[in-house]
């Protein structure tokens, strides 16, 4: 069975200034999604689901969707505030979406296959699409098998401010910590740093692994997920900028021995639009790509 891959497309683009999933960056108008799905279709995965807002169906199936016709099967789910378990009201202070884990929910009616979970507007290079679906389409005889490809944290910053990312401990292998850092930065020094739980300035070395939320499960982390949602929810219901993220599930999980989480090792560099300033690098880089032949003149 070919994994699917599962696109995380629904956020508010509000640093970036814009819907920047559906921003054209590749010399012929491609989007980081676009060479997202072209690496997936190499690497052989079988299906494409997208997360997104509802108040940009269209625009999406207009400006996305339709490219994709003939290459791959795609589907659409929705992800919304008030998409909440039985018993539980969204509180009418809510803006903020709540979080990736959330998201990843929202594909349990139509994934029913080994799945990997991107961000729609990460690079993340052929590589890592490679290694990850070589490791879900091995047999697995017991749930909580995962897997998350691991970058370099120094491989995946920006110039031109924070960004966050999931650092990660593991031993032998395997997962034994994620703790998502929402503010990671360059310093004067150009130390990449982040201020800890207690206000305290940390430093990172470049090679510590991170999650670029490039994670690989199997159609039992929905079951997880929905009780620990619960758990979050009768915890962090009215406090209005929580967030539901993978990396709380899967520290739980970990924690609690239910789930193992193979670190799979890529030397791919990330890059993306966090920022606008971001913008003319990026586009820079892509038409590098195509010139040196990694990508074709053409993607669909």
């Amino acid at each position: 069975m070919k994994p699917t891959l599962f696109v995380l497309a629904a956020g508010m683009g509000s640093r970036y200034g814009g819907l920047k999933q559906l921003d054209s960056l590749g010399p012929n108008g491609e989007t980081i999604m676009d060479y997202s799905i072209y690496d997936a279709i190499k690497s052989g995965f079988g299906k494409v689901v997208f997360v997104i807002r509802k108040d940009f169906e269209q625009d999406f199936r207009d400006k996305i969707l339709s490219k994709y016709e003939g290459h791959v099967p795609v589907e659409v789910v929705f992800q919304s505030t008030d998409a909440l378990p039985e018993g539980f009201t969204c509180p009418a202070d809510r803006t903020k979406p709540w979080g990736t884990n959330h998201a990843v929910l929202m594909g349990k009616d139509v994934i029913k296959e080994p799945f990997a979970v991107i961000n729609a507007d990460d690079f993340y290079g052929r590589d890592a699409f490679e290694v990850i679906a070589k490791e879900l389409s091995r047999p697995r005889d017991r749930k909580g098998d995962y897997c998350m490809v691991g970058f370099r944290v120094g491989n995946t910053m920006t110039e031109n401010g924070s960004v966050a990312r999931g650092v990660c401990e593991n031993k032998d292998g395997l997962l034994t910590s994620v703790v998502e850092r929402t503010a990671i930065s360059y310093d004067d020094n150009h130390d990449i740093v982040f201020t800890d739980e207690n206000g305290e300035v940390q430093k990172l070395a470049p090679s510590t692994p991170v999650s670029m939320n490039l994670w690989g499960f199997t159609p039992d982390y929905f079951d997880y997920s929905e009780r620990e949602f619960v758990n979050f929810l009768k915890k962090d219901i009215n406090t209005p900028k929580a967030e539901f993220f993978i990396p709380l599930v899967i520290d739980t999980l970990i924690n609690s021995g239910e789930a193992t989480v193979k670190v799979l090792d890529t030397e791919s560099k990330w890059f993306g639009v966090t920022y606008a300033a971001d913008r003319p690098g990026v586009v820079a880089k892509f038409a590098e790509l195509h010139k040196d032949g990694t990508y074709p003149e053409k993607l669909f």
